[in-house]
């Protein structure tokens, strides 16, 4: 099981705001590896970071060995990384399926066609409404919508962005199911999200985010029952 990301020393700036000041964090191939803390602790920062959507003061981000440095959003897509954004970014007037086929432009048809029939078993829901406007459908299946799309790069890596913001409880589960299932057929996970119970119950390890900073480390299990993630993330 080899190191799939390793991000070294990441220095990130909005302006003259230092948000991530030296962030360094592994995630090995097969596992779900979950960064946890409040709002405004530069998760999402970071995510964006390593998609290549934001550029880093300085710092490595290096994937399956290879250099990303300065590397544009979607070449990080072609190299094997997806991103599913916080707030899910669906394409509101368009369908589920043509949704879906926007995730898959680095992709033949051939194996977007695959891809497809993969992310319809996933997400059964998705194959009902593949004709219905995405703009129409609940938050919970505009957040199936947004990580079918993302799966339909048919990504090494899939870096998920507050997957349960804004859904009832019954829909969290779900959708965190799913992430378990996703990871078992063999999609390596990195995942941002404030519930961190939610996140530590289903990954292998985590890092705790404390603004702009990684403050603890370790296996998810042990991080959970620690005294001070409890006090200040589970609310015990």
């Amino acid at each position: 099981m080899g190191t799939m990301l390793k991000v070294e020393d990441l220095q990130v700036y909005y302006g003259s705001i230092h948000a991530i000041k030296g962030v360094s964090f592994e995630v090995n191939e097969g596992e779900i590896v979950t960064l946890i803390g409040a709002n405004g602790a530069g998760k999402s920062t970071t995510l964006n970071t390593v998609g290549g959507l934001l550029k880093p003061r300085s710092g490595k981000i290096t994937f399956e060995g290879k250099d990303l440095h300065g590397m544009a959003a979607n070449k990080v897509v072609s190299e094997g990384m997806a991103l599913c954004p916080e707030g899910r970014r669906v394409f509101q007037h368009m369908t589920v399926l043509e949704n879906l086929e926007m995730g898959a432009y680095t992709r033949s048809n051939a194996e977007a066609a695959e891809t497809l029939e993969h992310v319809y078993e996933l997400f059964p829901r998705l194959k009902e409404r593949y004709r219905q406007v995405a703009g129409t459908l609940s938050g919970g299946e505009q957040q199936m919508l947004a990580m079918g799309r993302a799966l339909m790069s048919r990504p090494k890596l899939m870096m998920l962005d507050e997957p349960s913001m804004g859904l009832a409880p019954i829909l969290v589960q779900q959708i965190f199911d799913i992430i378990v299932d996703m990871n078992k057929q063999g999609t390596t996970i990195l995942l941002v999200e404030q519930n961190a119970q939610m996140a530590l119950s289903i990954a292998n390890r985590a890092y705790v985010l404390e603004t702009g900073r990684i403050t603890m480390s370790g296996d998810a299990k042990e991080l959970a029952a620690s005294e001070e993630v409890k006090k200040a993330y589970l609310g015990g």
